[in-house]
């Protein structure tokens, strides 16, 4: 059965350490594992927010996006101009 942990050592900058040490919560200044773990989350998890930002301003820049963009408002305009009165 492979094993679902893998071991890697990593050389860290003492500044690091004790800036670590002194911001970490509680739960986790005696846990380094679990600190890794926590940060590492964190840093993927913002590393694929950022992907997806990318993506939609280059999509939000994209000349056929921005025309079919154009062409749904432009029925929805009609739909909203059916007489009814507006929800306010």
């Amino acid at each position: 059965m492979p094993t679902r942990t893998v071991r890697r050592s990593v050389a860290l900058p003492k500044r690091l350490v004790d800036e670590v040490a002194a911001v970490a919560p509680l739960e986790l200044k005696s846990n380094w594992n679990r600190l890794v773990i926590v940060a590492l989350e964190a840093f993927a998890r913002d590393q694929r927010q950022r992907a997806f930002e990318q993506a939609m301003a280059r999509m939000a820049d994209d000349p056929a996006i921005k025309k079919e963009c154009a062409a749904i408002q432009r029925e929805f305009a009609r739909a909203e101009a059916d007489g009814l009165a507006a929800d306010d």
